[in-house]
């Protein structure tokens, strides 16, 4: 007998319906997102110029190779240069006899004066010989320092620390003082972004930028707005932590924030599609009706997927969420 009346009792339990739940619908601020395509940009890109003119008889680095500040990425040779410090040394040399032959002379000149054989007169022309030698292998060596100066200047050193983006010469090739011997990007990799000027009084720096990666959907920050428009566009830095930098102008899709308006949000698991339509329940007079509803975009709200309502509800809506 009690066996029998625990059945009936669980029985009825089953039987019993669940309490639906019901959310009143009120509008919420949602965000305008526009999407745009960002490129992958270093912050500083600079070319690592010839300061001497010649030829590139090596080339130390390779597109992608990361390098430091005042690293030696090439070298560039003029062989004049050599035939110059050759002549100055050779210049140097006679320079050096004639000193050496002036000394002598200025010394038995002194000599001959305390001897009272030779005159004053004499021995200042002797003493100016040996300061004009002196002055012009002063004057030599210093136009030797000059010489070394230009065949260091051979060294194409990184302007900045980055990543070489391009080598455009080749080992063997003529170069002029001024060319671009590699292109560095340095400064740091970010997402640079050209948006329609129409736009630029909705962005703001700090914004959070949604971002479609490889790995997923990240969330970036407005780093820096340019002041200058180019081509009808603003150009605006986005930072991302862990931003791919395997490829230099690599296109990204950004969603940038428009704006705010209010909207219909439901949850999702409170719509119902049948036939292609999407029907939504709610409480009207103590009974639950379905309304056909179009439905809008998905957004996060605290944690729940809520979808927005164009047409079909109304503020103040009874939405039933929960199972009858």
């Amino acid at each position: 007998m009690r066996a029998l009346m625990l059945i009936a009792l669980l029985a009825t339990t089953a039987a019993a319906p669940a309490v639906a739940e019901t959310t009143v619908l009120a509008p919420h601020l949602v965000t305008d997102w526009k999407a745009v395509a960002g490129r992958i940009e270093a912050r500083d890109t600079i070319s690592a110029r010839a300061r001497l003119g010649g030829t590139l008889v090596e080339i130390m680095v390779t597109e992608g190779d990361t390098v430091q500040a005042g690293q030696p990425i090439a070298e560039i040779e003029d062989q004049k240069l050599a035939f110059q410090l050759g002549a100055i040394d050779a210049q140097l040399q006679a320079l050096g006899a004639q000193q050496d032959n002036a000394r002598a002379e200025l010394t038995r000149g002194e000599e001959l004066l305390a001897r009272g054989v030779s005159t004053a007169q004499r021995l200042d022309v002797l003493r100016t010989q040996l300061d004009v030698l002196t002055g012009q292998i002063a004057a030599q060596q210093a136009q030797r320092q000059v010489v070394e100066q230009q065949a260091a200047e051979g060294t194409v050193l990184a302007p900045v620390s980055g990543r070489v983006l391009e080598v455009p010469q080749t080992r063997g090739a003529v170069v002029m003082a001024g060319e671009a011997v590699a292109t560095i990007g340095g400064g740091g990799f970010f997402l640079r972004l050209a948006v329609p000027e129409r736009h630029a009084a909705l962005l703001a720096e700090g914004a959070e930028i949604g971002i479609e990666t490889t790995s997923g959907p990240a969330t970036g920050k407005l780093a820096k707005i340019y002041p200058l428009i180019e081509n009808g566009r603003v150009i605006a830095d986005v930072e991302l932590p862990g931003l791919d930098e395997a490829f230099v102008e690599a296109r990204v899709l950004v969603r940038l924030p428009m704006g705010t308006r209010p909207a219909l949000l439901v949850p999702r698991a409170a719509i119902a599609t049948r036939s292609g339509l999407d029907f939504v329940r709610v409480a009207l007079g103590g009974q639950t009706v379905e309304r056909s509803v179009v439905l809008g975009g998905a957004h996060l709200l605290e944690g729940t997927e809520m979808v927005e309502v164009l047409t079909g509800l109304v503020a103040g809506d009874m939405v039933v969420t929960g199972d009858e």
